[in-house]
């Protein structure tokens, strides 16, 4: 399990059975697990979700991402 320090100074984690349910649900964040922290910490913007919790954003280069074999 690894933690990030949101901008409010709140340590959020990231256990094992959470970030699983998070692929799971959404397949496009697969294989982005360190960005996902990284974005908790360092987010481009946030915004307030419909149920009153903030949502970190962050622009990611999904061009990195994809092996050069399928460029």
């Amino acid at each position: 399990m690894k933690t990030a320090r949101s901008k409010n100074n709140v340590i959020i984690r990231l256990t094992e059975a959470r970030w699983f349910h998070i692929a799971e649900e959404h397949s496009e964040m697969a294989g982005l697990y360190f960005e996902v922290l990284e974005t908790i910490e360092s987010p481009e913007a946030i915004y307030l979700g419909n149920e009153g919790e903030y949502i970190a954003i962050k622009e990611i280069d999904m061009n990195k991402l994809i092996p050069k074999f399928l460029k």
